[in-house]
């Protein structure tokens, strides 16, 4: 009878036990979506700059939505490419968006999948980032640069997860012509250990169990598609900023990415995550590297002040 009631027992603490940790990985995948914020392409600040609304597809043909904002002569000038990071949308980069523009170059920002406007999908995640940011450069040389014999320029800007994603984007291609990353992580595995930390869940072995599970969730290791282990394969001129003040992704991490591309450039700048506090600096230090590097800019400087 004893023996009886303890079979009960485990099978009782086993059907609660599996019952847990069901309902924890439903919960942790659930997390691998970021709430999703929507705006109007109406709005007047987007009207008054010339900004419209474009659609393209991307994988698992999810449709893309994105705020376009061409040249006048759209054919002979070249493309940016602007990636918000993990939560945001389009519009978080409207900044670098009026720049850009201002300097001659047409500015796709799309909205990655499960933000903004586009399609929702099961989850989000680094390489889906990237797949977004080739179907927007896929959108953009389809629509515009295919029957063109010249070769136009392509520039990658991606914030935070974003920058992430183009780095891995620009690695697995040779048609990039410059990179900008902004605020980026070097290992997924840096994030991993700043969410844990925040639902006072130890590293070890919890976190190394849930990093396992993202891994199997999202098709890729860690290791593999780390902007440290990627961003030596980018051929492309990069730089990359990053804020002083940041406590969400500190500037360690730059330093890491700078350790492994000996030809990326690093500007320091005070500033946090978000948001860099000499914003005019920062645009002129922008712009002169672009034109250090690119045949886009209107003069080819000998000495950038800020490297």
């Amino acid at each position: 009878m004893i023996s009886k009631l303890i079979l009960i027992d485990a099978f009782a603490a086993l059907v609660v036990m599996s019952t847990g940790i069901w309902l924890g990985l439903k919960w942790l995948r659930y997390s691998l979506r970021p709430a999703k914020n929507s705006y109007s392409p109406f709005l007047a600040k987007f009207i008054n700059r010339g900004l419209t609304t474009v659609l393209y597809k991307t994988q698992r043909n999810k449709t893309l939505n994105a705020l376009w904002w061409p040249q006048p002569n759209t054919l002979n000038s070249p493309s940016a490419v602007l990636m918000h990071g993990w939560g945001g949308d389009a519009t978080n980069l409207l900044e670098v968006a009026d720049q850009l523009h201002a300097h001659g170059w047409n500015v796709v920002l799309p909205d990655a999948r499960s933000h903004g406007l586009s399609d929702s999908d099961d989850f989000s995640s680094l390489p889906k980032f990237a797949e977004d940011i080739e179907a927007s450069i896929r959108w953009l040389q389809n629509s515009f640069y295919v029957h063109t014999k010249v070769k136009r320029e392509i520039l990658l800007v991606g914030h935070s997860l974003g920058g992430a994603g183009a780095i891995l984007s620009a690695s697995m291609r040779n048609d990039v012509s410059a990179l900008i990353s902004i605020s980026s992580f070097s290992h997924p595995e840096q994030v991993m250990r700043r969410w844990l930390s925040v639902r006072f869940l130890p590293s070890w072995p919890i976190g190394w169990l849930v990093n396992r599970y993202i891994e199997k969730v999202i098709g890729f290791r860690f290791d593999d598609i780390a902007p440290i282990a990627r961003l030596k394969n980018v051929t492309c001129p990069v730089l990359l900023i990053h804020g002083l003040q940041d406590d969400v992704v500190p500037i360690y991490c730059a330093e890491q990415l700078l350790e492994s591309q000996p030809n990326a450039q690093l500007l320091r700048v005070e500033g946090t995550h978000e948001k860099f506090f000499d914003q005019d600096k920062l645009q002129v230090d922008v712009q002169m590297w672009l034109q250090h590097h690119l045949s886009a800019g209107k003069a080819k400087t000998s000495h950038i002040p800020f490297l």
